[in-house]
């Protein structure tokens, strides 16, 4: 009898958990018999005949001997043919082709030939070996760079079986692999390419400074997706654990580039109304998946057209923009995806798109206005910081020079504003409630401006809490401790469109 050991892990959420590979060949057996037990899915039943062949095809052979290979802790169910390296590792150290391997945590789907094929979360494998104490990691070479970025493990990444065999019969001939922080940087499009819309573009600073959440309405071609896809060049770069986090869940969903380390710039994620559910917070079949709102974790979620997405769907986003998670719950497992995100809207004010318009006449009726204003709940405007309108720029504003605000001037005033908010523990959209009046305090002007405002608008405790917030982000890129009513007013015109269309 031959029992062998190796390691590996398996994810779920972002996280990483260790799985013990126990091999046993027995006598009496022949090669036919190949059992895996430990709670395995079909792509990990399936490896007896991608291992078997990657074994001869590199010319290690395969034994005579039944094989028994126990997935442990076997109360936890495992998925994925990353199981096949360690698998097959188990079945040559049970051979005495080399010794032992508890050192080590492998993972890596194998092809027919024995080359090893990239997984998903070889970044949170990282991680879990760390926290563990196992101090080298065998991962497929294309997800040695984002494993590699995790310190106090060696990583080495592998092309083929034979690779990872030679690592440990002839360990001084491969060096560990380099990680790769920076990645270039993408470039983003100018803010002083666009022309007129100068409320908007404060407005937009404004929320990047703060972290809130915005929504954009306007008739169609006045440049909301225009000026939402330049928000992603005035956001400061993320710092190393944001990074760390966000590639965590990036390499989880399979979406990582190849060959990249950290991600560097904050995502910007724009689903089509068309998405699912799962798509858009997260599931899916066997162990959930991170979904739109997690990928876009530590960035932007932008919703173009916001009203043709499915109330259903719109629905889900309260508890992420609320709470900056999202908890998915299934029979034997309940998992957290990270989800602390700036939610951006664009909407047409009406179905035609040209209610309100100075130029075009709208044809749609009040009822029709109603309905489609009606698809975005109150409960899920609350949660919508800034409300701007982006009106059509007139021609001379368009044939104009602009007003020559780049994006680089933007992006400083943003990262001095969070500076400001990072000696204070919190960024301004996630200040607690039980801070709120230290972080906001008011002369009296400024509480007789809000108090006009909370009662003209009619606005809800939670839309007074965030349009103190508003106030002190605006106060911060001002430079000015306290808020002032000036700030105050500034933040009240930006819940102006509550009365307007959401009456």
């Amino acid at each position: 009898m031959a029992l062998f050991r190796t390691r590996s892990a398996a994810v779920y959420g972002i996280d990483a958990h260790i799985i013990d590979v126990e091999v046993d060949m027995a006598q009496g057996g022949s090669s036919r018999d190949f059992i895996t037990v430990g709670m395995p899915d079909t792509a990990i039943r399936e490896s007896r005949e991608r291992i078997k062949s990657a074994l001869l095809n590199s010319g290690f052979g395969y034994p005579t001997r039944s094989v028994t290979i126990n997935l442990a802790p076997a109360n936890i169910r495992k998925e994925g043919a990353g199981f096949d390296l360690p698998m097959a590792m188990g079945i040559l150290g049970a051979m005495g082709i080399f010794k032992k391997s508890e050192h080590h945590l492998m993972v890596g789907e194998l092809s027919l030939d024995g080359l090893i094929r990239p997984v998903r979360g070889a970044l949170s494998m990282a991680v879990c070996a760390r926290k563990m104490g196992i101090p080298n990691v065998v991962v497929p070479e294309e997800n040695a760079a984002e494993a590699a970025v995790v310190e106090g493990v060696n990583v080495y990444g592998v092309r083929h079986l034979g690779e990872a065999v030679n690592l440990f019969t002839q360990p001084d001939r491969m060096p560990p692999a380099r990680p790769v922080y920076n990645l270039p940087q993408q470039n983003h499009l100018d803010f002083a390419d666009v022309r007129g819309q100068t409320i908007a573009k404060r407005a937009l600073e404004v929320a990047a400074a703060g972290g809130h959440n915005l929504l954009m309405i306007g008739p169609p071609g006045s440049g909301k997706t225009m000026l939402a896809r330049r928000l992603a060049g005035i956001l400061p770069p993320l710092n190393f654990v944001e990074a760390l986090e966000t590639t965590q869940i990036h390499s989880v969903a399979g979406v990582l580039p190849k060959g990249a380390g950290l991600l560097n710039d904050r995502p910007f994620r724009s689903p089509h109304h068309t998405v699912s559910d799962a798509g858009l917070i997260g599931g899916g079949s066997g162990t959930p998946r991170p979904g739109e709102v997690s990928l876009a974790h530590n960035g932007v979620l932008f919703l173009d057209e916001l009203p043709e997405f499915n109330r259903n769907v719109l629905e889900l986003l309260r508890q992420p923009v609320e709470e900056g998670s999202v908890s998915l719950a299934r029979t034997n497992m309940t998992l957290t995806f990270p989800a602390n995100i700036m939610l951006m809207g664009a909407m047409n004010p009406c179905p035609c798109g040209y209610y309100g318009d100075r130029t075009k006449e709208c044809r749609c009726t009040g009822s029709q206005i109603q309905r489609y204003i009606g698809k975005i709940s109150g409960p899920l405007l609350d949660r919508i910081d800034i409300h701007i309108e982006v009106p059509a720029v007139d021609y001379k504003e368009l044939r104009g020079q602009g007003d020559g605000v780049s994006s680089t001037a933007m992006r400083e005033r943003v990262e001095a504003a969070r500076a400001t908010q990072d000696e204070r523990g919190h960024l301004n959209s996630r200040i607690p409630s039980a801070q709120l009046r230290k972080h906001c305090q008011l002369d009296d002007s400024g509480e007789r401006t809000l108090e006009m405002a909370v009662r003209k608008l009619s606005l809800s405790a939670r839309s007074h809490d965030r349009l103190l917030k508003v106030a002190r982000t605006i106060a911060d890129l001002a430079g000015q401790s306290q808020v002032a009513a000036k700030h105050i007013a500034e933040a009240v015109q930006y819940r102006s469109l509550d009365r307007e269309y959401w009456k």
